[in-house]
């Protein structure tokens, strides 16, 4: 007869195996009726924990983790999509603002350089016994996560994509911010205005909106120009759309940092911001805010998005959760220094 799991006290106690490893942990986090249960499977089943498994697991945690007085470390893996992306940051300091609060500790993963060397990039994560996980972006291959949320509670932040069953998504309302931003440009008298377009479900959402604003409001000369979301790819795309004859007045990018591209494609064109184009941006980066640069931008609210990721993971680690949920934040337009009223058109 094999020797009871872990698995097996998870679904003697009705609890996921992430809160089984919580208990066993000696975490206060958990509340007294499932710890209660946890404990009860352990002593029904004649469980016993692989004492070495689970202190090479604590070994390998963050050297700056100290270990409660019962056991390991509560870790939470997150695996981002780009680190180079500034939104992220805010994203990741409001999801560490609520897991540092309930002692958990973070180990962070760039998903780019994992894919590089040939490796799964939530392997890492279940090596070390991870409570749970947070990927942030959008992964190139959202299938990944299914092995992966079949073994600890994942919740994805700031991307859009399919999930698998009981994998919240949390991120900020696209449709709602490009509606904001397309708005903002037609009220100030612009109407042949340009998007600055990205790649994947975020990006789709915000450049089908941007259009529809457009035609709602019976303007002809909305242009779109793909980019793919870096300052780079934003200064191709603008240089692009800049060389038309009816060239916009006004563009509306996809992030920030191909705003930030679009600014040095206009300067090198000599045109002048505001005055000659009106450019918004879109996450409200630390980038946007430089004096020098002062975007009018949409405000993605990454913090929040990050608390609200926390929040569900802590939930789910908990034995709370149920069907996969999707929540958006409300995005709020920031009017700075990029965006004026039209010019007057000229007359002969």
């Amino acid at each position: 007869m094999r020797p009871p799991t872990i698995r097996d006290v998870a679904d003697r106690a009705g609890v996921s195996k992430s809160l089984v490893s919580l208990v066993l942990r000696g975490s206060g986090q958990v509340r007294a009726e499932k710890r209660d249960a946890v404990l009860r499977a352990v002593r029904e089943l004649g469980y016993r924990p692989n004492a070495a498994a689970r202190s090479l697991s604590e070994a390998r945690a963050l050297p700056s983790a100290r270990p409660r007085s019962g056991g390991g470390t509560p870790l939470v893996g997150v695996l981002l999509h780009d680190l180079r992306n500034p939104w992220y940051v805010d994203l990741v300091d409001g999801l560490n603002s609520l897991l540092h609060a309930s002692g958990m500790h973070m180990l962070l993963a760039d998903a780019r350089l994992n894919r590089r060397v040939g490796q799964d990039p939530a392997d890492s994560f279940l090596d070390l016994g991870a409570d749970g996980l947070v990927v942030v972006g959008t992964l190139p291959d959202p299938a990944a996560l299914d092995a992966v949320a079949e073994r600890i509670p994942v919740v994805v932040a700031g991307a859009r994509e399919p999930v698998p069953p009981g994998v919240d998504v949390v991120a900020g309302d696209d449709e709602q911010g490009a509606r904001l931003a397309t708005e903002h440009l037609l009220a100030l008298g612009h109407r042949r205005v340009a998007h600055i377009a990205g790649y994947g479900a975020v990006g789709e959402l915000r450049r089908r909106s941007f259009e529809a604003v457009m035609r709602a409001h019976g303007a002809q000369g909305a242009v779109v120009e793909p980019c793919d979301m870096t300052e780079e790819g934003g200064h191709r795309a603008a240089v692009r759309l800049l060389a038309r004859r009816d060239r916009p007045t006004a563009v509306f990018a996809v992030n920030d940092m191909a705003c930030v591209g679009a600014l040095s494609a206009a300067e090198e064109l000599g045109l002048r911001v505001p005055g000659d184009l009106s450019v918004v941006g879109y996450d409200n980066t630390s980038t946007s805010r430089l004096r020098h640069l002062w975007l009018t931008t949409v405000d993605n609210a990454g913090h929040e998005v990050g608390r609200r990721a926390a929040r569900c993971l802590l939930d789910r680690i908990e034995g709370r959760g149920g069907a996969g949920r999707v929540q958006l934040a409300p995005p709020l337009l920031e009017i700075r220094g990029t965006t004026a009223p039209a010019a007057a058109p000229l007359t002969g």
